[in-house]
């Protein structure tokens, strides 16, 4: 369903905890987070995880890549992709109110050459001409203030998603909530990709699990997968040999 600008949105705001700084949608519901100190670092487990795409590609190809983030958070992931890993980054954020707060708060750079938000419905913005076939690196984190399931969670959602995958690219998503059913949630993403084409993590502590859907399906063996990890860990410091221990094909 398509949004206006005179919808209703949440209050957005942030609370300091220690060296960490959090964004909330007018509840105590952690909607992203940010080391103060270190604005880039990707400081929760599930969201570190929301790159397991580097898994499924060459290493050295990544400042190639185009990435898209569908809602924007706390601009965790544009801010990494953009700044750390150097790739061409979009995100679409539906509430200006965030975009603000990301700017004003959370350090996210103001648009550029290599770096844009846009306003919009994600639903969408993604069916536009210019994303077909073109992102390699799709990231889908949506949800409101009251956090209790994903915002748009559809087969056709999840079809329009993969039809803006390059051949080799891959989405991920982070499945969460009191009403999220990861089943059904999987089973939708399967109707769209193939079952042979998802992969998932366990469950963080939190309770977010984020499930991983290729475009084109592929099994790599474990060795290419932890050869790839130990790049992954050395260039960029994320986590990547503990992703190949928990992150397995899913069994329908």
């Amino acid at each position: 369903m398509a949004h206006n600008p005179q919808d209703y949105f949440p209050e957005v705001n942030f609370s300091d905890d220690g060296p960490f700084r959090h964004l909330h949608l007018g509840s105590e519901w952690i909607q992203g987070s940010m080391l103060i100190e270190a604005p880039t670092l990707l400081v929760h487990e599930y969201i570190q995880r929301m790159m397991a795409w580097m898994l499924f590609i060459d290493p050295a190809t990544v400042p190639q890549r185009q990435a898209l983030q569908l809602g924007l958070g706390a601009g965790s992931l544009t801010k990494f992709c953009h700044k750390e890993l150097r790739m061409k980054s979009t995100a679409i954020e539906i509430n200006p109110q965030v975009l603000a707060a990301c700017r004003g708060w959370f350090k996210l750079p103001q648009n550029n050459s290599r770096m844009q938000v846009v306003l919009g419905d994600a639903a969408q913005i993604i069916q536009q001409p210019q994303w077909l076939g073109k992102v390699d690196a799709l990231q889908v984190d949506l949800y409101d203030e009251e956090a209790a399931a994903p915002v748009l969670d559809s087969a056709d959602f999840y079809a329009h998603c993969r039809q803006t995958l390059t051949d080799d690219g891959s989405m991920t998503v982070n499945l969460f909530g009191r009403s999220s059913s990861y089943t059904k949630s999987v089973e939708k993403m399967a109707s769209a990709f193939g079952a042979d084409a998802l992969w998932a993590f366990k469950s963080t502590r939190e309770g977010n699990t984020v499930v991983l859907a290729q475009r084109t399906p592929s099994r790599p063996k474990r060795a290419a997968m932890m050869e790839r990890a130990e790049i992954i860990q050395t260039r960029w410091g994320l986590p990547a040999d503990k992703w190949v221990r928990v992150f397995k094909p899913v069994n329908l």
